[in-house]
């Protein structure tokens, strides 16, 4: 319940009750407090157990959605996204077999989802004053 409310703020609501109330009657007004607290806690955890026992076994079915709604407040979409599109792959560009480590396909890529391709094309450098092939289809 005091997850949110610090010392200082503690401190200061006993100060303002302090100064409303005054000290004949701030011990009391706490114990008010204390007991109304308790009561509705009490009523809380009756009604969850109230509502156990009237729906029984099927409780589980109905909390499980619930419990998948709970978790979708720290969704994070570009992970899902990630996860989805590469399938888990740590390295989905082939980036980690670059200059030459591992064979490439002709698109650039280390095989199909790092796996390596079946055909490695080696590219000899260009010798000095030659100039490099052209791909009509490719302009």
């Amino acid at each position: 319940m005091f997850d949110s409310i610090g010392w200082g703020e503690i401190l200061v609501l006993i100060v303002a009750g302090l100064f409303i109330l005054g000290p004949e009657r701030l011990p009391e007004a706490a114990a008010w407090l204390g007991r109304t607290v308790r009561k509705v806690r009490d009523f809380a955890t009756g009604a969850r157990q109230q509502l156990r026992d009237e729906v029984g076994t099927d409780f589980e079915e109905f909390r499980k959605p619930i419990e998948d709604l709970r978790n979708l407040r720290n969704f994070d979409p570009k992970h899902a996204v990630r996860e989805h599109l590469f399938d888990g792959d740590p390295d989905p560009l082939g980036l980690n077999n670059i200059n030459g480590a591992g064979p490439v396909n002709g698109n650039g890529v280390h095989g199909v989802h790092g796996a390596p391709a079946s055909a490695p094309q080696q590219a000899e450098p260009l010798k000095p004053g030659e100039k490099p092939p052209v791909d009509p289809d490719a302009t």
